[in-house]
Parts: structure tokens; C-alpha cells; sequence
């Protein structure tokens, strides 16, 4: 397969993928969440469409390295490595700046958490400012205010609510982490709990698909000439693939980019509500844009051979989807 097919076949994924692929749901919708029945969930097009992702994901990580290694992409990979040593900065005051929007706007780590505690609007300016201090002990306080916010949210909205924003315990654990011997595995766990933070929320769209139905209908979002229904559940299936794909460690740069044009997309779309939910992301993905997957071994590559290689990723996508779909419909 030629070069010029393969980028055209990820132009062709980029323009097709639906706006609203990484938005939380419950962020943009007043609808009561009224659970599917597993039975409709796992229907024939769910079955399709997941042989053939995850067909799909088996091939990508044969497709990838060929195409990286294309010369204008390769000069991006070695100019964006020189910024490498930012990156803890870049996490450090876009943290800082994400909980400054949030505090503004009367809420905690998600547009949904708010709060009226005067005593976790002073913890959070606290880490504020602890943040904003270029220095190895005032950053540690600053994560361990963070610490103390996100596990009082853990107690008052429950786990399964907190796991869409499980990304903040790696920022913490990075935060930490920095200048220790332990710093070399902070990113890796980054990479991890973000992959599944997204695929936790994808399968929200599935497990209560009307939330996600109301959204297309009153935002007039393009469905490219699918019903709503399907639409919402393709989109479910790509957000769930980024997730997957940040887990396994096949996510590039070339693919941060294009995950990171959707959400500024979907910014677009939905306004403040998106800007105060999604900053976090956007600089955890401007991150993995610079830092790439050179520090992090892919569980993909411990498989030598390529048909070992393929086998892996597919079952393996098969057995996380099924796995996340059915501890989501249980507990969520």
C-alpha cells in the first residue's frame, strides 16, 4: 500500500469522525439517563462494527511505522522530541490553568462536580498557586491538595462517576513523581488512565444511547446521512478506539494531532461548557504530541512476530470492549 493511500485513508477517518466524538454526555443534555437493555446494546451492527475495528486496530500498528517514517513527518518527530523537556512544565501549569477555569466557574475537575465548600475553594487555590511555583516541593503540595480534592469528590459523587476523570490521579501521580527515580514511569501511567477515562465514557453513549440522541437532534450535529441512533453509536466506537489505542500504547503523534483537532471541533460546538471540561485534555494531549510513545514499551511489542502481533491487538480490543461495556452496564 502506497503512502499517498494510506494518508488518504486517515484524511477520509479524520473528515468522517463526528464532532461531538469526545464530548461528555451528561455535560449537554437535561434528559434523566434511562439505561438500554444489553440485548439492544450487543445487536448485530454493535457485532459488525466491532469485528471490524478491531480488524482494524490489527493492521494499525503494521500501517503506522511506514507511514511515520515518511520524511515531513519524520522531521515533525525529531523537531517535536527537542521539546521533550517541557513537558512536566506544560502539565504542570496547564494543570494550574485548568483548575483556575474551573474554580471560576463554580466547579471541580468537571463541569458537573460543582460545589458550594468555601473550605474546597481555598484547598483549590492552594494548589493554584503551589502549581504556579517553579519548584520541586511547592509542586508536590500542589498535587497533594489535588489529592485531597479529588478523593472528596470520590466520596461524595461515588467511583463510577470519578472514573471519567480517573486522568487526574496520573497528573497527581506524574506531579509527584517529577525528579524522582520514579519519573520515567509517570507518563506511561498518564498514557493509561486517559485511555481509560475515554473508553469509560464512550460506553456511556451505548448504555444510555437517547442522552446521546438528544444531543445530535437539538445541536443539529451533521450525522452524514445515518440515523441518530447509529451515529451516536459509531461515535461511541471511536472515542472508545482512541481510548484503546492510548492503552496499548499505538497512539502517535500523528494521531494525537488528529484527536486533538476534534476536540478543538467540538469546542467550537458547545462553547464554555466544553472549554471547562475538555482543557485538561487538550493539555494532556498536547503532551503525548511532544512526547510521543518512544519512552513508553507498547504491550503490542512484546509480540515479536507481526501475525503475533495482529492476533494480540485483536483479541485483545475484543476482550477490553466486552470486559469495560459490561462493568459500565453493572455498576454505572
Amino acid at each position: 500500500m502506497s503512502k499517498k493511500i494510506i494518508f488518504a485513508l486517515l484524511l477520509i477517518i479524520f473528515i468522517l469522525t463526528p464532532f461531538f466524538v469526545d464530548a461528555h454526555v451528561k455535560w449537554f443534555t437535561e434528559l434523566e439517563p434511562q439505561k438500554e437493555s444489553i440485548e439492544n446494546i450487543i445487536n448485530p451492527l454493535f457485532m459488525f462494527i466491532t469485528i471490524i475495528t478491531a480488524v482494524f486496530l490489527a493492521i494499525l500498528p503494521q500501517v503506522l511505522p511506514k507511514l511515520m517514517a515518511w520524511g515531513p513527518l519524520e522531521k515533525m518527530d525529531l523537531k517535536l522530541e527537542s521539546y521533550r523537556k517541557y513537558s512536566t512544565s506544560i502539565l504542570r501549569y496547564g494543570t494550574a490553568i485548568a483548575l483556575i477555569i474551573q474554580v471560576l466557574t463554580g466547579s471541580l475537575f468537571a463541569p458537573e462536580l460543582t460545589h458550594y465548600s468555601t473550605l474546597l475553594t481555598v484547598i483549590s487555590w492552594m494548589a493554584i498557586a503551589f502549581l504556579l511555583v517553579p519548584n520541586q516541593l511547592a509542586t508536590k503540595l500542589g498535587a497533594a491538595a489535588m489529592l485531597i480534592l479529588f478523593s472528596i469528590m470520590l466520596a461524595e459523587y461515588g467511583l463510577f462517576h470519578m472514573l471519567d476523570y480517573a486522568f487526574y490521579l496520573a497528573i497527581i501521580f506524574v506531579l509527584f513523581m517529577t525528579k524522582t527515580k520514579y519519573e520515567r514511569w509517570s507518563f506511561p501511567f498518564l498514557y493509561l488512565a486517559t485511555g481509560l477515562s475515554l473508553c469509560w465514557v464512550a460506553v456511556e453513549k451505548w448504555v444510555y444511547p437517547e442522552m446521546s440522541v438528544d444531543i445530535v437532534i437539538n445541536h443539529q450535529l451533521p450525522t452524514f446521512f445515518l440515523s441518530p441512533e447509529v451515529f451516536v453509536s459509531l461515535s461511541a466506537f471511536i472515542e472508545f478506539v482512541v481510548g484503546y489505542l492510548l492503552i496499548v500504547g499505538i497512539l502517535n503523534r500523528l494521531l494525537s494531532f488528529i484527536l486533538t483537532g476534534i476536540f478543538i471541533m467540538t469546542t467550537t460546538l458547545f462553547g464554555l461548557v466544553e472549554v471547562v471540561g475538555h482543557f485538561m485534555i487538550h493539555i494532556i494531549l498536547i503532551i503525548f504530541i511532544i512526547e510521543g510513545v518512544s519512552f513508553y514499551k507498547p504491550p503490542v511489542k512484546i509480540h515479536k512476530t507481526v501475525l503475533d502481533q495482529m492476533i494480540f491487538v485483536f483479541l485483545n480490543f475484543l476482550f477490553v470492549l466486552a470486559t469495560i461495556l459490561l462493568l459500565y452496564y453493572r455498576f454505572a
